[in-house]
């Protein structure tokens, strides 16, 4: 493929709503990632962001995840051993539950997230379990001074038998609650992971030096307050720094299972 030459199928697809075809397009590969504007409303935007004002955001391990990350709640690849989710990981996902619950929200927004995914899905949206045990709903991530460019791919993190669910692909979700001035915009490339690409990784870190990509084909979504996207992770991607203000999303991995069901974790 030429410079000039694209994908049609490399295309971020905007929706007024996560519509089921949309969601099989994305995980057939006839688009890059699904585009919800006003997927929560400025009020409903407002309430968790106010919450979360209030509290007190803590780092990713900064010896993995760096330029540092802060977050509220739990993410399982904080308590990946060996291939395996560790028996921290469950204790953790208890005070996480407790600290949203702190918040006295109105309402519960990964489950209201997970509602409106779903709305237009044959089967609801349900948060995963691993070995019967039901994992975490997701974070409040801020990322802002970016990601490093990175894929996302849980069968090549976790050992088979990661959900107690046949998965047959997996999406990210982001549901923007503030944004920055300017910059933090998510940039994807038409390039997946490939084993000759490590040698672009810097030991123990999460991330791949911007040289991985090449000159793949790609494009950027700039966040903007109330929009949920949902995209295919595997392709590499990145989270530009933020020039002023705070890029705070919720966010979750999903999981299609062989029965066509969306199952979130974080």
């Amino acid at each position: 493929m030429t410079a000039n030459e694209h994908d049609r199928f490399f295309v971020p697809a905007v929706s007024g709503r996560f519509e089921r075809r949309l969601i099989a397009d994305l995980a057939a590969g006839r688009c890059a990632a699904i585009r919800v504007p006003d997927f929560f409303s400025p009020d409903e935007c407002a309430l968790v962001m106010n919450a979360l004002l209030k509290v007190e955001f803590a780092a990713y391990g900064r010896a993995r995840v760096w330029p540092e990350v802060m977050r509220f709640g739990v993410g399982v690849s904080d308590h990946r051993h060996n291939g395996t989710i560790s028996e921290e990981y469950w204790a953790a996902v208890d005070e996480s539950r407790r600290a949203w619950e702190e918040l006295s929200l109105p309402f519960d927004p990964f489950e209201l997230c997970r509602t409106r995914l779903g709305a237009d899905l044959p089967q609801p949206v349900e948060v995963a379990r691993h070995d019967g045990r039901v994992m975490g709903a997701g974070v409040a991530r801020e990322p802002n001074q970016g990601f490093l460019v990175h894929f996302d791919d849980a069968q090549r993190e976790f050992s088979d038998g990661f959900l107690d669910a046949n998965v047959i692909c997996q999406f990210a979700f982001n549901l923007y609650l503030s944004v920055p001035d300017s910059g933090g915009e998510t940039v994807v490339w038409r390039h997946r992971w490939h084993p000759a690409d490590d040698k672009h990784k810097p030991a123990g870190s999460y991330g791949f030096k911007e040289s991985v990509v090449g000159d793949a084909e790609s494009f950027q979504m700039i966040p903007r307050i109330g929009e949920a996207v949902l995209l295919e992770p595997r392709y590499f991607h990145a989270v530009r720094p933020s020039g002023g203000g705070r890029r705070i999303a919720l966010g979750f991995s999903v999981s299609m299972t062989d029965t066509g069901q969306l199952l979130t974790w974080g």
